[in-house]
């Protein structure tokens, strides 16, 4: 398919969000504890053999269970209905239901910067009592309500109809101002399934280099990538299909292949997640990471640890900074040079920190988070099962 639609993208605490009233800085800390009990909920998922997204369908019961999955960092604006509502959205592309909060909020609305949506102008949907969805999140966010189906409009000439998506009545958690959550999971409720008639199941994104840049989410393919996008098969996680397995081959540093045995990346597996902010490593291959990471950068002044971050450095007296380069290799012979705003998470000038972590072993489950995939065109071919980055994708 041809087709494609193309929404801007925002980090969810930069200038251009709608969601920051005022200048409300990111609390780091939090923030990297919220990452770590994604992460946590995420392996579990992995290895407990849970069958996904559990929803209900039987009348007047309460939706049993939900998936607990963390939130996401960057945001959409989308619109519902006729007349038309914007609502601007976090994505996430380690989740399957895309939801909105709505009135009346009978159990809890948390508060959003969008109007909240009233579904009582709905052409079509469910009636309350049969259709109801429970989903939470890692970080004990959820949203209970009932699914709808409604007109998305995703640009003025991409209109999706009878498009399903929870209305939720009962949310809380840390989803910050926005209206709720787009999936992008391959699965059959979310978004990338219900539109696979008009973009057949490929879409792909750039998340912006800063709070201050814009990127996309761009659902179809306008005549294919272009030559500069390096693709890699997407590989499948044991019990856990909502999420987008991928191969780690190794880590270069300056160049120099680091001496990691293959078993360390194929025993755990791994996972590219929208939603995760820092990659979780096995521990054997982050050690020789920080290792030569430490070497290259002997010079620099060093600085007290942020949280699960442990190599951080004091920039703070730098006029330049000479960053090594580190390169990830996945399987199919993609070589990722990761850009400079992938390498490092900059909590102050002072405090600059490698943007990777440890796993407690190195069966767990890998994830390569979205510091390091910022700046690039990130591609999911879900229908061709493959995953492609092509460099400087913002711009």
């Amino acid at each position: 398919s041809k087709r494609k639609s193309t929404l801007e993208v925002y980090h969810k605490h930069g200038p251009c969000s709608q969601l920051v009233q005022g200048h409300s800085p990111l609390n780091h800390t939090k923030s990297l504890l919220q990452d770590e009990s994604r992460v946590k909920w995420i392996q579990s998922q992995s290895s407990n053999g849970s069958d996904g997204l559990k929803v209900s369908a039987a009348t007047s019961l309460p939706a049993k269970s939900g998936i607990t999955l963390g939130t996401g960092n960057y945001i959409v604006t989308i619109s519902l209905g006729t007349p038309k509502q914007d609502l601007t959205l976090i994505f996430d592309t380690g989740s399957p239901l895309t939801w909105t909060q709505c009135q009346p909020c009978v159990g809890s609305c948390y508060t959003q910067s969008d109007p909240i949506f009233d579904p009582s102008h709905l052409s079509s949907g469910c009636s309350r009592s049969t259709c109801l969805y429970g989903i939470q999140y890692g970080d004990q966010s959820s949203s209970v309500g009932f699914f709808a189906t409604e007109k998305l409009t995703i640009s003025p000439t991409d209109v999706i109809d009878n498009f399903e998506f929870g209305c939720g009545e009962n949310n809380q958690g840390l989803f910050g101002r926005a209206a709720g959550l787009i999936g992008l999971s391959d699965d059959k409720i979310s978004i990338v399934e219900q539109t696979a008639t008009k973009y057949g199941k490929y879409f792909s994104y750039c998340l912006p280099s800063s709070s201050s840049s814009t990127g996309h989410l761009t659902f179809g393919k306008d005549g294919g990538a272009s030559n500069s996008v390096s693709f890699t098969p997407l590989s499948t996680v044991p019990q856990s299909s909502q999420f987008y397995g991928i191969s780690i081959v190794g880590i270069s540093v300056e160049g120099n292949r680091l001496s990691i045995p293959s078993t360390v990346f194929s025993s755990g597996g791994a996972i590219i997640d929208s939603g995760t902010v820092i990659s979780r490593l096995p521990p054997t291959a982050y050690s020789a990471l920080r290792t030569a990471f430490r070497k290259a950068m002997a010079n620099y002044t060093t600085a007290p640890a942020l949280s699960i971050l442990d190599t951080c450095y004091d920039f703070s007296k730098e006029s330049t900074v000479t960053v090594p380069t580190i390169t990830f290799s996945f399987a199919g012979g993609a070589d990722i040079n990761l850009d400079h705003n992938g390498i490092f998470y900059v909590a102050k000038a002072s405090q600059v920190c490698l943007a990777f972590a440890a796993n407690g072993a190195d069966t767990d489950l890998g994830i390569y988070g979205n510091v390091q995939q910022k700046t690039f065109e990130v591609v999911y071919d879900v229908a061709g099962g493959k995953l492609g980055f092509g460099s400087k994708g913002c711009s």
